[in-house]
């Protein structure tokens, strides 16, 4: 019974490029979803006033506190260290 469970607890890390070329990283279950939240204007105050955001990059982590950790690593990385991860899945 648990195997099931753990499908649902997926979350993943993702990196998106604002319109002004920043990047900003979150966690979520349904990065579609989260995206569509971004450019709707209603997900992130850093993010609403740099619009639209274009998915960079997304890794899958096995539940909610990994996805935390991974994504608190990402956000102090530098900016070229960034970027040689997105660069990493293309």
């Amino acid at each position: 019974m648990k195997s099931k469970k753990k499908r649902a607890e997926q979350w993943f890390v993702y990196i998106v490029r604002c319109a002004d070329g920043s990047l900003y990283t979150g966690i979520a279950k349904d990065v579609e979803r989260r995206i569509e939240q971004h450019n709707a204007g209603t997900a992130s105050r850093y993010t609403r006033s740099r619009l639209p955001v274009i998915l960079e990059y997304q890794e899958e982590q096995p539940n909610q506190s990994s996805a935390l950790k991974r994504e608190l690593a990402i956000k102090a990385m530098s900016r070229k260290a960034k970027e040689a991860l997105i660069q990493s899945v293309k």
